[in-house]
Order: C-alpha cells, then structure tokens, then sequence
C-alpha cells in the first residue's frame, strides 16, 4: 500500500485497468507523449504504445466523437478533456449521442467509455479553466456524473466508470489534484457508482458536500465540534447522476437539519435537486430550512477574486449557526 495523491491514484487506475483489458484506450489532447497537461496519465504512452494512449487534436468534439465510434466497435475509451471549461465543444457528442446510444438501439449498442474533466477553482488559473459546471451533465438522462473527493475513492471510481457499460462524465477537482495523500492499495479496488457515503456521523446537523468541498464540509463540522460540540454528519455525494437520495434522506430523518456545499453557481445546481429530494423525503423530520453554500451566480471571477466566489468554510459555519439557531 503506498501513499499517494489524486494524480498518481488516477494514473495507476489507468495502469491497471489497462494492463488488465486490452480493449481500453486514452485519447486526448498531450494524453500520450507528454503524460497529461497534470500528468495523470503519464508514461501510460511509453508502456502501452500510441495506438492505445492517443494523443488527438485540440477539438474536443472530434475526441468525444471518435470514443463513441470506438465504443460502439467494442473498445473503451477513457477520453481526456483537458479542462472542463472547454467540454462544450464536445457537448452535443456527449448528449446526442454518447448518452442517448442504448436508448436508440433499444439495447442493442451500449456506449461504454468515460469522460474525463479537470473541474473547479484552486489553482489561480483563468477562466474556461476554473469552472463547475456538473450540473449540466448531471441533467442528461443516460449518463452518469461521478465527482470524486480524494485519491482512494478517485482510484476505486474511476475503476468502476471504466468498467461500467454506460457513459460516465468524471469529474476531477483541479484543487485536490496534489492536496493529500492517502493510502491507496496495491491491488485493484471499486466503489459502486450511484451510493454516496457518510464520511462523518453526526445527530445534529447534515452537511452534504462532494469534490473539493468535502474537505471544506469536514473542517466546518470539526470546528463546530471543537467550538460548540456539534456533531455534524458529513456525506460525500460522489455521483451526481444517479443521485444517492435515500442515504441524504436517512440522515435528514436522523438531524432534522440539512446545509448543502457545492463550488457550482447556485441556480438551478445541484443543490437545488439534493434539497428538492430531501424535502421529498424527510419533509416531517426537517427543524429548518436547508441552506445552500456556493458560488455565485456569475462567470468565474478572475483568479485574484477567486476566493469571495468559491464557497469557504467561514461560509458554511455561518449557514450552519444559522440552521442550528432557527
């Protein structure tokens, strides 16, 4: 078992995954020779060749769009958009196509490959580059939205959209990238796409979080833990689509009260769709309304502002007194 970050977790998922089945290929943008813009898919190049790690052209469309022709051939692609930011030159591929193949088909085809996306602020860079936009993907029915939080859980999902005979859009949050470390096993690990997970147990408040604000939802409920004896359940979301709603109601049912963290805009995010599915189910057991955490609604900001846009934990504390006050 060795320590590692988001990067070498992601990268040695690829390995073995690929090392495993020789049907799967990389494509996308200095994927190959150069190992990734954040390297995450470096030497995959040297040890599997070019016509298995391929380097594309700058045209998202055409990478979306050759995975598909790939995976409707039978092999599966893991696709490379360099930054989220740039994806909707892929779009229409992503959703005329990729997620609407098994429908057309009535079964016949499916379309097994994964989207992979750099998403969110944290490293100071410009816009079209610090976005997060999930919310878009999380939408289309057919396809799925997985946002993981750290480097075990980023290993164990990437796995399992690999393997998964559906498309997966997976997002990875620029900021956890070389954030921490954790133990990652030697041998091959999955988690089931679709489950969330309680990474906190708590009686008087639920904070429900994925990505990179799980780590900003976990020092908000340890604060309030040390400053007041909260006990704050934390969940990580980890797939957006399909939402784990009966694990976000159980623990609603369980503290009565809900504050919701998320670093996409605030309309029409997914909060809006958690929150939704919380007063659906645990409406008897709420005490307050549920508070929403995000960024604005507005284009990114430019980097020097990047911190008053993106949610903080002095900003989930005060949702959260706010919530245990009401």
């Amino acid at each position: 078992m060795a320590k590692l970050n988001m990067v070498k977790a992601l990268n040695l998922a690829l390995l073995q995954e690929m090392e495993r089945d020789e049907d799967i290929v990389v494509i996308g943008e200095d994927v190959g020779v150069d190992g990734g813009v954040f390297r995450v898919t470096e030497d995959l190049h040297r040890k599997f060749g070019g016509k298995r790690v391929i380097d594309s052209p700058l045209a998202e469309a055409a990478i979306v769009g050759t995975s598909i022709g790939m995976a409707l051939y039978g092999l599966k692609p893991v696709c490379e958009i360099q930054f989220s930011g740039f994806s909707f030159q892929g779009f229409h591929q992503i959703e005329n196509h990729a997620a609407r193949y098994r429908m057309r088909s009535q079964g016949r085809f499916h379309c097994q490959m994964v989207v992979r996306m750099p998403y969110g602020g944290g490293v100071r860079a410009l816009e079209h580059h610090s976005e997060s936009e999930e919310q878009f993907y999380a939408h289309i029915p057919g396809l799925k939205m997985v946002i993981p939080s750290g480097p075990r859980n980023a290993r164990a999902l990437l796995v399992s959209a690999i393997r998964d005979p559906d498309p997966v859009v997976f997002f990875e949050a620029k900021g956890l990238y070389h954030a921490a470390r954790e133990d990652v096993p030697d041998e091959i690990e999955t988690l089931p796409i679709g489950r969330a997970h309680v990474v906190r147990e708590g009686a008087d408040l639920t904070v429900i979080s994925y990505g990179a604000m799980l780590r900003v939802a976990r020092e908000a409920a340890e604060t309030l833990a040390a400053e007041n004896g909260v006990e704050c359940e934390v969940i990580d979301v980890l797939t957006l689509s399909p939402l784990d709603r009966e694990t976000l109601v159980a623990s609603v049912r369980k503290t009565g009260r809900a504050v919701i963290v998320h670093e996409a805009p605030r309309s029409f995010g997914p909060g809006a769709e958690i929150a939704t599915s919380i007063m659906e189910g645990a409406f008897l057991s709420l005490e307050a309304p549920i508070r929403r955490v995000t960024a604005g609604d507005v284009p990114f900001v430019g980097f020097a502002r990047e911190r008053a846009n993106v949610p903080d934990v002095a900003r989930v504390l005060a949702a959260a007194r706010d919530t245990l006050a009401y």
